[in-house]
Protein backbone atom coordinates (compact mmCIF):
# COMPACT_ATOMS: atom_id res chain seq x y z
CA UNK A 1 0.00 0.00 0.00
CA UNK A 2 2.98 2.60 1.00
CA UNK A 3 4.77 1.86 -2.46
CA UNK A 4 1.83 2.06 -4.17
CA UNK A 5 1.11 5.49 -2.15
CA UNK A 6 4.91 6.26 -3.38
CA UNK A 7 4.23 5.48 -6.91
CA UNK A 8 1.28 7.61 -7.41
CA UNK A 9 3.01 10.22 -5.63
CA UNK A 10 6.14 9.94 -8.31
CA UNK A 11 3.56 10.35 -11.58
CA UNK A 12 1.45 13.37 -9.95
CA UNK A 13 5.02 15.24 -9.30
CA UNK A 14 5.85 14.22 -13.23
CA UNK A 15 2.47 15.44 -14.72
CA UNK A 16 2.35 18.05 -12.52
CA UNK A 17 6.09 19.00 -13.80
CA UNK A 18 4.80 18.55 -17.42
CA UNK A 19 2.08 20.47 -17.26
CA UNK A 20 4.35 23.21 -15.43
CA UNK A 21 6.72 23.05 -18.43
CA UNK A 22 4.01 24.31 -20.65
CA UNK A 23 4.14 27.70 -19.52
CA UNK A 24 7.71 28.57 -20.26
CA UNK A 25 7.69 26.64 -23.45
CA UNK A 26 4.49 29.12 -24.51
CA UNK A 27 6.61 32.08 -23.41
CA UNK A 28 9.22 30.94 -26.38
CA UNK A 29 6.51 30.26 -28.81
CA UNK A 30 4.50 33.83 -28.58
CA UNK A 31 8.00 35.68 -28.28
CA UNK A 32 8.86 34.32 -32.08
CA UNK A 33 5.95 35.83 -33.06
CA UNK A 34 3.38 33.70 -33.49
CA UNK A 35 -0.34 34.91 -33.08
CA UNK A 36 -2.36 33.84 -30.45
CA UNK A 37 -5.05 31.71 -33.08
CA UNK A 38 -2.58 30.62 -34.91
CA UNK A 39 -0.56 28.45 -31.65
CA UNK A 40 -4.38 27.77 -30.76
CA UNK A 41 -5.06 25.97 -34.06
CA UNK A 42 -1.38 23.93 -34.17
CA UNK A 43 -2.07 23.15 -30.40
CA UNK A 44 -5.74 21.77 -30.84
CA UNK A 45 -4.21 19.79 -33.93
CA UNK A 46 -1.31 18.29 -32.78
CA UNK A 47 -3.43 17.36 -29.72
CA UNK A 48 -6.58 15.79 -32.14
CA UNK A 49 -3.59 13.84 -33.89
CA UNK A 50 -1.56 12.76 -31.09
CA UNK A 51 -4.58 11.87 -28.83
CA UNK A 52 -6.72 10.14 -32.18
CA UNK A 53 -3.23 7.55 -32.86
CA UNK A 54 -2.73 6.69 -28.73
CA UNK A 55 -6.59 5.73 -28.46
CA UNK A 56 -8.25 4.99 -32.08
CA UNK A 57 -10.03 1.99 -30.84
CA UNK A 58 -12.03 4.00 -28.05
CA UNK A 59 -12.06 6.98 -30.44
CA UNK A 60 -13.88 4.84 -33.10
CA UNK A 61 -17.29 4.26 -30.66
CA UNK A 62 -17.99 7.72 -29.64
CA UNK A 63 -21.29 8.47 -30.12
CA UNK A 64 -22.73 11.74 -32.15
CA UNK A 65 -25.26 13.77 -30.81
CA UNK A 66 -26.67 16.87 -30.40
CA UNK A 67 -26.02 16.45 -26.88
CA UNK A 68 -22.18 15.72 -27.19
CA UNK A 69 -21.84 18.18 -29.90
CA UNK A 70 -22.43 20.84 -27.34
CA UNK A 71 -20.30 19.33 -24.99
CA UNK A 72 -17.69 19.40 -27.29
CA UNK A 73 -18.28 22.86 -28.11
CA UNK A 74 -18.28 24.03 -24.76
CA UNK A 75 -14.95 22.71 -23.65
CA UNK A 76 -13.26 23.93 -27.69
CA UNK A 77 -14.40 27.47 -26.52
CA UNK A 78 -14.48 28.06 -22.87
CA UNK A 79 -11.98 25.46 -22.30
CA UNK A 80 -9.21 26.21 -25.45
CA UNK A 81 -10.23 29.03 -27.80
CA UNK A 82 -10.65 31.87 -25.14
CA UNK A 83 -8.51 31.24 -22.23
CA UNK A 84 -5.59 30.03 -24.85
CA UNK A 85 -5.91 33.27 -27.34
CA UNK A 86 -5.90 35.31 -23.99
CA UNK A 87 -3.09 33.58 -22.08
CA UNK A 88 -1.20 33.50 -25.34
CA UNK A 89 -1.37 36.99 -25.83
CA UNK A 90 -0.99 37.18 -21.84
CA UNK A 91 2.18 35.52 -21.85
CA UNK A 92 4.40 37.77 -24.89
CA UNK A 93 4.09 40.56 -22.14
CA UNK A 94 4.45 39.01 -18.71
CA UNK A 95 6.93 36.53 -16.96
CA UNK A 96 6.25 32.77 -17.83
CA UNK A 97 6.67 32.70 -13.42
CA UNK A 98 3.69 35.19 -13.25
CA UNK A 99 1.76 32.83 -15.71
CA UNK A 100 2.01 29.96 -13.43
CA UNK A 101 1.35 31.41 -10.37
CA UNK A 102 -1.95 32.82 -12.01
CA UNK A 103 -3.33 29.61 -13.17
CA UNK A 104 -3.58 28.62 -9.48
CA UNK A 105 -6.70 31.22 -8.92
CA UNK A 106 -9.01 28.07 -10.77
CA UNK A 107 -10.06 26.40 -7.88
CA UNK A 108 -10.68 29.95 -6.26
CA UNK A 109 -12.28 30.99 -9.21
CA UNK A 110 -14.34 27.93 -8.98
CA UNK A 111 -15.40 28.28 -5.31
CA UNK A 112 -17.87 31.56 -6.05
CA UNK A 113 -19.38 30.05 -9.34
CA UNK A 114 -20.00 26.46 -7.78
CA UNK A 115 -22.13 28.13 -5.15
CA UNK A 116 -24.01 30.53 -8.04
CA UNK A 117 -24.48 26.85 -9.44
CA UNK A 118 -25.41 25.14 -6.90
CA UNK A 119 -22.38 22.87 -6.90
CA UNK A 120 -21.09 23.16 -3.77
CA UNK A 121 -22.06 24.76 -0.16
CA UNK A 122 -20.71 27.93 1.66
CA UNK A 123 -17.37 27.31 3.58
CA UNK A 124 -15.45 30.00 5.46
CA UNK A 125 -12.35 27.96 4.84
CA UNK A 126 -12.59 28.19 1.56
CA UNK A 127 -14.12 31.68 1.62
CA UNK A 128 -10.54 31.87 3.53
CA UNK A 129 -8.54 30.35 0.50
CA UNK A 130 -10.31 32.47 -2.10
CA UNK A 131 -9.59 35.81 -0.15
CA UNK A 132 -5.69 34.52 -0.29
CA UNK A 133 -6.17 34.19 -3.67
CA UNK A 134 -7.25 37.68 -4.14
CA UNK A 135 -4.14 38.96 -2.17
CA UNK A 136 -1.72 36.84 -3.74
CA UNK A 137 -2.63 38.46 -7.16
CA UNK A 138 -2.84 42.13 -5.52
CA UNK A 139 0.36 41.43 -4.29
CA UNK A 140 1.32 41.06 -7.96
CA UNK A 141 -0.16 43.55 -9.15
CA UNK A 142 -0.01 46.34 -6.59
CA UNK A 143 3.24 46.85 -5.23
CA UNK A 144 6.08 49.07 -8.19
CA UNK A 145 8.36 46.22 -7.66
CA UNK A 146 6.47 43.31 -7.99
CA UNK A 147 6.94 43.33 -11.81
CA UNK A 148 9.81 43.41 -14.30
CA UNK A 149 8.19 46.52 -15.85
CA UNK A 150 4.72 48.43 -14.68
CA UNK A 151 3.26 48.22 -17.70
CA UNK A 152 2.84 44.80 -17.76
CA UNK A 153 -0.16 44.91 -14.83
CA UNK A 154 -2.07 45.94 -18.04
CA UNK A 155 -2.12 42.35 -19.23
CA UNK A 156 -2.59 40.84 -16.01
CA UNK A 157 -5.86 40.90 -16.39
CA UNK A 158 -5.90 39.31 -19.75
CA UNK A 159 -3.51 36.36 -17.63
CA UNK A 160 -6.74 35.84 -15.86
CA UNK A 161 -9.52 35.24 -18.14
CA UNK A 162 -8.10 31.91 -18.55
CA UNK A 163 -8.28 30.82 -15.41
CA UNK A 164 -11.64 32.27 -14.91
CA UNK A 165 -12.36 30.41 -18.27
CA UNK A 166 -11.36 26.81 -16.67
CA UNK A 167 -13.44 27.49 -13.67
CA UNK A 168 -16.78 28.44 -15.48
CA UNK A 169 -15.63 24.70 -17.49
CA UNK A 170 -15.41 22.61 -14.55
CA UNK A 171 -18.07 23.76 -12.90
CA UNK A 172 -20.51 23.50 -16.49
CA UNK A 173 -18.92 19.75 -16.02
CA UNK A 174 -19.71 18.76 -13.06
CA UNK A 175 -23.38 20.34 -12.79
CA UNK A 176 -24.17 18.91 -16.30
CA UNK A 177 -22.08 16.07 -16.92
CA UNK A 178 -20.19 15.32 -20.69
CA UNK A 179 -22.73 13.68 -22.16
CA UNK A 180 -21.65 9.74 -21.44
CA UNK A 181 -18.39 10.71 -22.80
CA UNK A 182 -15.22 9.98 -21.48
CA UNK A 183 -12.80 12.05 -20.75
CA UNK A 184 -10.24 11.31 -23.45
CA UNK A 185 -13.17 11.66 -25.93
CA UNK A 186 -14.23 14.49 -24.82
CA UNK A 187 -10.62 16.18 -24.91
CA UNK A 188 -9.77 14.42 -28.71
CA UNK A 189 -13.76 15.87 -29.78
CA UNK A 190 -12.79 18.92 -28.29
CA UNK A 191 -9.49 19.31 -29.59
CA UNK A 192 -10.68 18.62 -33.69
CA UNK A 193 -14.07 20.53 -33.57
CA UNK A 194 -11.64 23.48 -31.74
CA UNK A 195 -8.95 23.09 -34.70
CA UNK A 196 -11.70 23.96 -37.34
CA UNK A 197 -12.96 26.46 -35.35
CA UNK A 198 -9.45 28.28 -34.87
CA UNK A 199 -8.63 27.61 -38.38
CA UNK A 200 -10.96 30.24 -39.86
CA UNK A 201 -9.83 32.25 -36.92
CA UNK A 202 -6.67 32.46 -37.69
CA UNK A 203 -7.17 32.91 -41.26
CA UNK A 204 -9.36 35.68 -40.85
CA UNK A 205 -7.22 37.45 -38.83
CA UNK A 206 -4.27 37.19 -40.22
CA UNK A 207 -2.42 35.13 -37.68
CA UNK A 208 -2.40 31.78 -39.48
CA UNK A 209 1.35 30.36 -40.15
CA UNK A 210 2.70 27.00 -41.37
CA UNK A 211 6.24 26.17 -39.82
CA UNK A 212 8.53 26.07 -42.55
CA UNK A 213 12.71 24.95 -43.29
CA UNK A 214 14.72 26.04 -41.54
CA UNK A 215 12.54 25.56 -38.31
CA UNK A 216 12.96 27.77 -35.29
CA UNK A 217 12.92 27.14 -31.77
CA UNK A 218 9.58 28.11 -31.25
CA UNK A 219 8.43 25.54 -33.70
CA UNK A 220 9.62 22.62 -31.89
CA UNK A 221 8.47 24.59 -28.83
CA UNK A 222 5.13 24.73 -30.24
CA UNK A 223 5.56 21.01 -31.15
CA UNK A 224 7.09 19.98 -27.67
CA UNK A 225 4.39 22.44 -25.98
CA UNK A 226 1.42 20.30 -27.47
CA UNK A 227 2.71 16.47 -26.86
CA UNK A 228 3.09 17.73 -23.25
CA UNK A 229 -0.17 18.49 -22.69
CA UNK A 230 -1.95 15.67 -24.35
CA UNK A 231 0.83 13.27 -22.42
CA UNK A 232 0.47 15.45 -19.05
CA UNK A 233 -3.44 15.42 -19.04
CA UNK A 234 -3.74 11.92 -19.78
CA UNK A 235 -1.75 11.26 -17.09
CA UNK A 236 -4.04 13.72 -14.79
CA UNK A 237 -6.93 11.40 -15.89
CA UNK A 238 -5.42 7.70 -15.17
CA UNK A 239 -4.57 9.42 -11.28
CA UNK A 240 -8.51 10.80 -11.16
CA UNK A 241 -9.35 6.82 -12.03
CA UNK A 242 -6.69 5.44 -9.61
CA UNK A 243 -6.71 7.53 -6.97
CA UNK A 244 -9.42 10.11 -6.84
CA UNK A 245 -9.98 13.42 -7.58
CA UNK A 246 -8.54 15.23 -4.33
CA UNK A 247 -5.60 13.19 -4.53
CA UNK A 248 -5.01 14.25 -8.38
CA UNK A 249 -5.92 17.77 -7.59
CA UNK A 250 -2.98 18.32 -5.51
CA UNK A 251 -1.14 18.40 -9.08
CA UNK A 252 -2.31 22.19 -8.80
CA UNK A 253 0.47 22.56 -6.51
CA UNK A 254 3.33 21.06 -8.98
CA UNK A 255 2.27 22.51 -12.07
CA UNK A 256 2.65 26.59 -10.27
CA UNK A 257 6.15 25.57 -8.48
CA UNK A 258 7.44 23.98 -11.87
CA UNK A 259 6.63 26.38 -13.70
CA UNK A 260 8.18 28.85 -11.55
CA UNK A 261 10.93 26.63 -11.59
CA UNK A 262 11.16 25.77 -15.35
CA UNK A 263 10.84 29.86 -16.06
CA UNK A 264 13.79 30.26 -13.87
CA UNK A 265 16.06 27.25 -15.50
CA UNK A 266 14.88 27.89 -19.12
CA UNK A 267 14.19 31.63 -19.52
CA UNK A 268 16.62 33.08 -16.40
CA UNK A 269 13.61 35.06 -14.80
CA UNK A 270 13.83 36.10 -11.69
CA UNK A 271 11.45 37.58 -8.94
CA UNK A 272 10.81 39.91 -6.21
CA UNK A 273 9.87 39.30 -2.60
CA UNK A 274 6.39 40.34 -3.74
CA UNK A 275 5.60 37.51 -6.15
CA UNK A 276 7.34 35.24 -3.32
CA UNK A 277 4.72 36.40 -1.22
CA UNK A 278 2.42 35.80 -3.85
CA UNK A 279 3.28 32.15 -4.62
CA UNK A 280 3.27 31.70 -0.62
CA UNK A 281 -0.07 32.95 -0.65
CA UNK A 282 -1.69 31.10 -3.54
CA UNK A 283 0.21 27.89 -2.06
CA UNK A 284 -1.62 28.32 1.31
CA UNK A 285 -5.21 29.28 -0.75
CA UNK A 286 -4.68 26.37 -2.45
CA UNK A 287 -4.72 23.90 0.44
CA UNK A 288 -7.69 26.17 1.85
CA UNK A 289 -10.17 25.40 -1.37
CA UNK A 290 -8.63 22.15 -2.03
CA UNK A 291 -12.09 19.48 -0.87
CA UNK A 292 -11.04 17.59 2.29
CA UNK A 293 -12.76 14.34 1.62
CA UNK A 294 -12.46 12.89 -1.87
CA UNK A 295 -16.30 12.90 -3.22
CA UNK A 296 -17.05 10.40 -6.02
CA UNK A 297 -16.46 11.47 -9.28
CA UNK A 298 -17.23 9.54 -12.51
CA UNK A 299 -14.39 9.54 -14.65
CA UNK A 300 -17.07 10.79 -17.45
CA UNK A 301 -17.30 13.78 -15.15
CA UNK A 302 -13.75 15.20 -15.17
CA UNK A 303 -13.02 18.70 -16.01
CA UNK A 304 -11.31 18.88 -19.37
CA UNK A 305 -8.45 22.01 -19.32
CA UNK A 306 -7.48 22.94 -23.24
Amino acid sequence: MITQRWQLSAILLLVGCGWGLTQPLIKITVTAGYQPFGIVFWQLLIGAVLLGVLRWRQMRRMPFTTKTLAVWLMIATIGTLIPGASSFRAAFHLPAGIMSIVIATIPMMAFPIALALGNDRFSFRRLGGLCLGLIGVGLIALPEASLPERAMIAFLPLALVAPFCYACEGNIVARWGTAGLDPFQVLFGASALGALIALPLAVGTGQFFVPQSPFILADFTLLLGSIVHVLVYSGYVWLIARSGAVFAGQVSYVVTGSGVFWAMLLLGETYSLWVWLALACMAVGLSLVQPRVAEPEPLGETPVHG
